[in-house]
């Protein structure tokens, strides 16, 4: 295989795991905590940066240009296509009437806390669990007569955390929600909100 070949499946195989793992890292954190998550984003990159350094040095080779153009579009990609965004709405979409079940069974009082060491703490049943990530609990917090009920998409460390938040009266969340300082609030339908604390 010629050396231009070869480069031109490194600048393939590196782009396709670059973009693998941007799709893919709410699930492999989940997977891999969020200790390994960074070190797996260490090696990933690092495959590719070097991948991009011989391909440059090839193209002045004049050995193709190709590999060069798969990466530059490939970072292009990563940084202008909202990756995150299109995930947390299609996770959204695609498990709301399991969300709305659970939100169902919460309010009428069929669910409720079931872990000794915090009483706004649901583990949720088996056939639900996957709805929250992070250990398949859901957190309660009242305010008044209103609910809020948060499933974690991300269940960071301390108070870094993300999720979809139902609103029993469809108000948005604010700081001092679950203990969070929230640095984004996205309304994805009637009631529920998308939230990310820092």
């Amino acid at each position: 295989m010629r050396k231009g070949n070869i480069f031109l499946v490194l600048s393939i195989v590196s782009s396709a795991m670059m973009v693998a793992l941007a799709f893919f890292q709410w699930d492999l954190v989940h997977i891999l905590t969020p200790f390994l998550m960074p070190f797996l984003w260490l090696a990933v990159a690092g495959i590719f940066l070097v991948t991009a350094i011989f391909s440059i040095i090839a193209l002045f080779k004049k050995q193709g240009w190709k590999p060069v153009l798969i990466q530059a579009m490939t970072v292009i990609f990563i940084i202008f296509f909202p990756i995150n965004k299109v995930v947390l709405n299609l996770d959204f979409e695609k498990h709301r009437k399991e969300r709305d079940a659970v939100v169902k069974k919460v309010m009428e009082g069929t669910l409720t806390s079931n872990v000794s060491y915090n009483d706004s703490v649901i583990h949720l049943p088996e056939e639900y669990g996957a709805l929250s990530k992070g250990g398949g609990d859901i957190v309660i917090d009242k305010r008044n007569d209103e609910m809020l009920i948060l499933f974690f998409t991300f269940r960071g460390l301390l108070d870094s955390f993300s999720g979809f938040v139902y609103s029993s009266s469809g108000e948005k969340p604010r700081s001092g929600d679950f203990g969070g300082d929230f640095i984004e609030i996205e309304p994805l339908a009637e009631h529920w909100y998308f939230v990310r604390s820092g």
